[in-house]
């Protein structure tokens, strides 16, 4: 049952996210949260989110584009260790609600709400005609990088924030993709480094076998998704991760997330 449920959800976001450039690790944690201690559970989502990447860098990296690597990911890497440390010291701050859904018990930040609210706005605009003809200067791409990697060390959802941006950075359906795809293995190796007190124990059979099965299904997931964007426009491609954001975006503000 944990090979199917793992293998299945992990082919499947893998699949999803490869457009949108967020959403694997968001999906996949609960997933293992199931059946590993949290911290575990956070330590092999995050293995499989960097070669997930890497994978997916090998098959895009010929469209990225480096001046929007450099100037939305640099910021985004430096400023993901202030988010982790501001994290550090607001981590008390209470909830401004409480509810249950069966025996699971959900809270709603303040934080969360506030980067929700900007999310669903921004993605709701996307979705609507007048928007489409503005185009983001590259003077906004190191701001936005300093925001994406902030609330990425803050809350560890940075991927939405990037999309966010770089959708309207004047890049084709290819460079997008890849362009995230190289700013996010760079931020995954960043928080591996964090994670690595918490990494699993490789002599454990199950452990090692579930995370294998957790990287190939994302690996098959990735070729899907790769041959599924040779057959779409970049405006499909603008109106598919909008309405990832906006659904993000809800379930971020709500608490499930």
């Amino acid at each position: 049952m944990e090979f199917l449920l793992i293998g299945l959800v992990s082919l499947i976001a893998s699949g999803l996210t490869f457009f949108s450039g967020f959403g694997l690790g968001t999906i996949l944690l609960p997933v293992f949260a199931l059946f590993f201690p949290l911290e575990l559970a956070i330590s092999l989502t995050a293995i499989v989110h960097l070669l997930n990447n890497l994978f997916k860098l090998l098959l895009t990296y010929r469209h990225g584009n480096t001046r929007v690597v450099l100037t939305f990911g640099l910021p985004a890497l430096f400023s993901a260790f202030i988010g982790a440390y501001v994290l550090q010291n607001l981590s008390g701050l209470a909830p401004l609600h409480t509810y249950q859904l069966g025996d699971k018990t959900f809270e709603i930040s303040p934080l969360k709400l506030v980067i929700a609210s900007l999310l669903f706005f921004f993605s709701l605009m996307e979705l609507l005609p007048g928007f489409k003809k503005l185009q983001f200067s590259p003077k906004y791409l190191a701001p936005g990088g300093l925001l994406s990697g902030f609330f990425g060390g803050l809350t560890g959802n940075q991927g939405a924030l990037r999309s966010a941006f770089l959708l309207r950075a004047g890049l084709s359906k290819e460079s997008f993709i890849a362009s995230g795809v190289m700013i996010a293995c760079m931020i995954d190796v960043s928080r591996l480094s964090v994670y690595s007190g918490h990494f699993p124990d490789f002599s454990d059979l199950k452990t090692f076998s579930l995370l294998l099965c957790a990287v190939l299904s994302a690996f098959l997931g990735a070729l899907w998704g790769n041959l599924l964007v040779k057959k779409i426009t970049i405006n499909s491609l603008q109106i598919l991760v909008s309405v990832f954001l906006i659904v993000f975006s809800v379930l971020l503000g709500i608490g499930i997330l």
